[in-house]
C-alpha cells in the first residue's frame, strides 16, 4: 500500500533555534527542514515587538535571494537606503546583493521566508 508524502505542522509546534547564536526576541522556526522540504531554503521567523536586533545581511557569497511573507503582524524591512512597511498578506522579494533588515512593528511581526540561489540545486 501506497503512502502519502506529504507532511503538516503547526507554526508553534515547528522547533525554533535556541542554540549560543540565540537572539532575545526572535524565534527562528526551522519549518523547510521540519517538514522535509529539500528544493529550497523555508524558515519562519517570529520577532516580537521591541526587538531590533534581526541581523541586517544580504547573500552576495552564497547567490541567494529571498522571499518574505507577512503571516501575522506588521513592521518594515529597511532594504538598503528604502524602507518598506510590511502588514500581513504582503510578500516582498529581496536580490542576493541588498542588505536587509526587518523590524516588527508595535504588536510584533512573523514572515515566512524562502530563499534559493538561482539556477542552482539548494544546499542546506
Amino acid at each position: 500500500m501506497a503512502t502519502s508524502d506529504s507532511r503538516a505542522k503547526v507554526i508553534g509546534d515547528i522547533p525554533y533555534y535556541q542554540g549560543p547564536n540565540a537572539i532575545r526576541g526572535i524565534r527562528f522556526h526551522t519549518a523547510g527542514r521540519d517538514l522535509g522540504v529539500t528544493a529550497w531554503g523555508m524558515n519562519v521567523i517570529d520577532i516580537e515587538a521591541g526587538c531590533n536586533d534581526y541581523p541586517e545581511h544580504d547573500h552576495t557569497k552564497d547567490g541567494q535571494e529571498e522571499v518574505y511573507v507577512v503571516l501575522k503582524g506588521s513592521g518594515s524591512i529597511e532594504c538598503g537606503a528604502e524602507k518598506t512597511e510590511l502588514t500581513e498578506g504582503m510578500l516582498i522579494r529581496v536580490g542576493p546583493s541588498t542588505r536587509r533588515k526587518i523590524v516588527p512593528g508595535p504588536h510584533g511581526i512573523t514572515v515566512l521566508a524562502l530563499g534559493a540561489t538561482p539556477g542552482q540545486a539548494y544546499k542546506k
